[in-house]
């Protein structure tokens, strides 16, 4: 909606009604030709567009049933189903939402129905954060993609972020700059996803032959609070960092309240980058240089992989595939000042 918005000289608001064809919006038809023109222009695939009819829902598959533990408590599982529904209706098939709330009772009634509805390719099975999952009983026997999560062994396909790449790029974007004490404050230390971007930190420093220091890694909660504290303690070392990579978009926001309230420029002082790209990260003050978390490439990539192993017949051997995301550079990273 960015994008569209800035080629079409319009509001995202606009944008949004026009691109979803909302009814009753108040928008001339000039305005809105300009929309739809500005979204092709960048070859942007409108929503109803799609490559064939839907099916005949009596006689042919017709949906596929999008099954995770949480979708209102965090944006990211929301934006996989914005993915996995817009390839899916391309194909001419729709997607049905489903949340357990880890609620096992639920799940079970849930994947019973789905089970015994006809019209079901199959099934994407996804968490709210990267983890390990022991696939239910019930979903033996139905076609499933994994999205955000993994089981032992690999037996089924999954689509999980690069986490380690994300780190990576994230800190080699730093190291790029020419800054060489770079702090990280990561996530809470036990999830996947903090654990495979501290790899990921770790092994560029090491490719640009900067030693790894303990001393500059904070452990946070992915809230701004305590990337707020992490940074106002990194910022009070003797030898402060010139660079705080935050583990998300939410506590490089505290990182920014704490630069501010040391009167710290960014970035000439400091540089601060965030990881997710989030909404907000757009309009932070200066906005966030942050790494893009690919949830509606993984949704889509869900959404295909499943199609084609069930509709077109392709064969797809169990594996983990892992969707990178680019890095985002706005206007809170530069290089270090000049000692």
């Amino acid at each position: 909606m960015t994008d569209v918005a800035r080629v079409a000289g319009v509001s995202q608001s606009s944008v949004s009604l026009v691109l979803n064809q909302m009814t009753g919006a108040r928008i001339s038809a000039e305005t809105q030709q300009k929309v739809r023109e500005a979204a092709q222009s960048i070859g942007y695939r409108l929503p109803g567009e799609r490559h064939e009819p839907l099916r005949d829902p009596v006689t042919e598959k017709t949906k596929i049933a999008f099954i995770v533990d949480e979708i209102s408590t965090s944006p990211h599982p929301v934006v996989s189903l914005d993915g996995a529904r817009d390839h899916a209706f391309e194909q001419g098939i729709l997607v049905s939402a489903h949340a357990t709330r880890s609620n096992k009772d639920l799940e079970d009634a849930i994947l019973r129905s789905v089970a015994a509805d006809p019209a079901v390719v199959g099934v994407i099975y996804a968490t709210i954060f990267t983890r390990g999952v022991k696939l239910p009983e019930l979903l033996k026997g139905i076609p499933t993609v994994l999205l955000n999560c993994t089981t032992d062994g690999r037996q089924h396909m999954a689509i999980v972020p690069g986490e380690v790449s994300g780190g990576f790029a994230a800190t080699a974007h730093l190291t790029g700059l020419g800054h060489r004490r770079i702090a990280f404050i990561n996530g809470e230390p036990w999830m996947d996803a903090a654990i495979d971007r501290l790899k990921g930190y770790k092994q560029a420093l090491a490719t640009a032959d900067i030693a790894f220091d303990e001393t500059l890694v904070r452990n946070g909660d992915w809230l701004p609070s305590l990337g707020y504290e992490a940074a106002l303690d990194l910022m009070s070392l003797p030898e402060r960092p010139t660079a705080i990579l935050c583990g998300n978009d939410l506590m490089a926001i505290g990182a920014l309240e704490a630069a501010s309230e040391r009167g710290l420029r960014v970035p000439e002082d400091i540089s601060i980058m965030g990881y997710d790209d989030q909404e907000l990260a757009r309009y932070t003050h200066p906005p966030l240089t942050t790494i893009v978390l690919p949830n509606y490439e993984m949704g889509q990539k869900a959404a295909e992989m499943l199609i084609d192993m069930v509709l077109h017949g392709k064969p797809v051997r169990p594996m983990t595939l892992k969707i990178d995301g680019p890095v985002v550079i706005r206007s809170t990273t530069g290089a270090p000042a000049a000692v």
